[in-house]
């Protein structure tokens, strides 16, 4: 039985990590301090579009105690933490040149048992009061093992639980054993993980129905600037995008994924979900602020996306 969702999101994000950015405004340098990470951005434009979040992640060590406030002050946002002994991740990117430079960074330290003991009892119980859950990634693949997602997909699932999973490389193949509701990967992505040679349409469509066959029932596949492709209710679209002059290339895909679930968590069907997604993707390119927007402008962008089918699922 599938669990009704009450217009809240479980988002799973194990290892959010501390981001320092240098960035220039007029003729003085300016700091910015954040929390930051896949499932942070994802949380941000999930509560723009109107759905609240129950974030589910764990912070700890030096670089944990400051954090851990930046998450509290997170708006609409009930926040879930498990403190960790040992640190979490951070980066300090340089932006002051126009471009993003990487001075230093760290993905963490992998959780403990105990940690992910707890984290894991949290984030069930969470999900399952939802109804729709976000399994975002770690900064690095070594912060937590793919077990973790593939066990937490497969209990929510299976008590009713519609699961999104925003994965790729070993903690992709663990989630789709499971089975999910909705998987969101990059053409890079699928490419990187041998499942597409290419970027062409017909290598991707053969990817979207491997993933399909695999255990996902709905696929989309981001492909930057030239649109996205969507596996859902037996056929294949291509979504076209609102053509916009890109500020950041960075996090479109995780605006595209909370998309989705903000719609799917007030009810709507997925071919509104994916337009909605692939318009706050669009959106996020257009500022240098991950998973930011404004709500007006997603609903605007999403009346011009159109969703082309191209051929039935084999």
């Amino acid at each position: 039985m599938r669990i009704m969702s009450d217009g809240r999101v479980m988002v799973f994000a194990p290892a959010p990590q501390l981001t320092v950015t240098i960035e220039q405004h007029h003729d003085e340098p300016e700091l910015h301090v954040h929390p930051g990470g896949q499932g942070i951005w994802q949380t941000r434009m999930i509560t723009l579009l109107g759905a609240r979040v129950t974030l589910c992640a764990a912070a700890g060590g030096e670089v944990g105690r400051v954090l851990s406030p930046l998450l509290e002050q997170l708006t609409g946002v009930t926040l879930r933490l498990v403190m960790r002994e040992h640190g979490s991740g951070w980066y300090v990117h340089d932006r002051r040149g126009g471009t993003r430079e990487e001075i230093a960074e760290r993905p963490g330290v992998p959780l403990s048992r105990h940690e992910l003991d707890e984290l894991y009892n949290l984030s069930l119980a969470e999900g399952l009061r939802a109804g729709i859950a976000v399994l975002s990634g770690p900064a690095h693949p070594s912060v937590i093992h793919p077990d973790v997602y593939g066990r937490l997909a497969a209990d929510l699932r299976a008590n009713g639980c519609r699961v999104i999973a925003d994965l790729c490389g070993r903690h992709l193949a663990a989630v789709l054993e499971a089975g999910i509701s909705v998987l969101k990967i990059s053409h890079e992505e699928l490419i990187a993980d041998g499942t597409a040679p290419d970027g062409s349409t017909a290598a991707l469509t053969e990817a979207l129905i491997k993933l399909h066959d695999g255990g996902a029932e709905t696929v989309l596949v981001s492909r930057a600037d030239e649109g996205a492709l969507a596996l859902f209710d037996g056929e294949i679209h291509e979504v076209a995008l609102p053509r916009l002059t890109p500020a950041e290339h960075r996090g479109a895909g995780d605006s595209m994924t909370a998309g989705v679930a903000a719609v799917l968590a007030r009810g709507g069907p997925m071919h509104e979900a994916v337009r909605t997604g692939t318009a706050a993707g669009a959106l996020n390119v257009t500022r240098h602020g991950l998973g930011t927007g404004h709500v007006d402008a997603v609903r605007v962008l999403t009346e011009r996306v159109r969703l082309t089918p191209m051929k039935k699922e084999s």
